[in-house]
């Protein structure tokens, strides 16, 4: 089954790598599909690439991945051991936000991804992939660290708001809180949802502190 869901993903991956659904496809040096293990039982979805992602088609690649990368290391994991992905799948021109009609037209390839995938466990980084997968309005500040459960691709998954990395680069003092939500990441795969115990208290202060997202 593994290896079937390895190949529908790859296969997958080459329709997608032809999209024209938005105007993105003409700005584009390349799709931005996603990497790592097409089984995995961790998928982070970001927001959209980025210059060097753009140019290399690989997502996270910058040095917001680099401290991915780090962070993921500081767990246990690697790379190899995730799915990576964005919303969009091709970089805005000059990095500017998502638009609303960028996004309609680009999930269906995300939801696809995470259908194949089946994770147990998906970590939204940001506002944008929080409020697209949550289907709530509200931004990561107030819900980051919180995690919840919701029916994606026809599975029962856990979405775990956290910040973006890129927000540890601006502000060095948010690598703290950062840390401390990848740290619950192994707990949260390693328990079913009957182990789960309530939410904690969000600690958003510092963020909101500094007007982040």
């Amino acid at each position: 089954m593994a290896a079937a869901a390895d190949l529908s993903l790859i296969a997958y991956g080459d329709v997608v790598a032809g999209c024209e659904r938005c105007s993105l496809a003409q700005t584009r040096t390349q799709v931005v599909f996603g990497a790592g293990s097409p089984s995995a039982e961790l998928m982070f979805v970001g927001e959209a690439p980025g210059f060097h992602e753009d140019k290399q088609g690989v997502p996270f690649v910058g040095a917001a991945g680099k401290l991915l990368g780090k962070l993921l290391e500081g767990i246990g994991l690697s790379r190899d051991e995730v799915w990576i992905a964005n919303v969009l799948k091709c970089r805005p021109p000059g990095n500017r936000n998502p638009l609303p009609e960028e996004i309609e037209a680009c999930e269906p390839h995300l939801w696809r991804q995470i259908e194949l995938i089946q994770p147990r466990l998906i970590a939204t980084l940001g506002n944008f992939a929080t409020k697209l997968l949550t289907g709530k309005p509200d931004g990561i500040t107030q819900v980051h660290g919180r995690d919840q459960e919701v029916v994606l691709g026809g599975n029962v998954v856990t979405l775990y708001p956290i910040f973006h990395p890129a927000a540890a680069l601006y502000t060095p003092r948010m690598l703290q809180v950062l840390e401390e939500d990848f740290a619950r990441i192994p707990q949260l795969l390693g328990r079913s949802p009957a182990e789960r115990e309530p939410d904690p208290e969000p600690a958003f202060g510092l963020a909101e502190q500094l007007n982040l997202f």
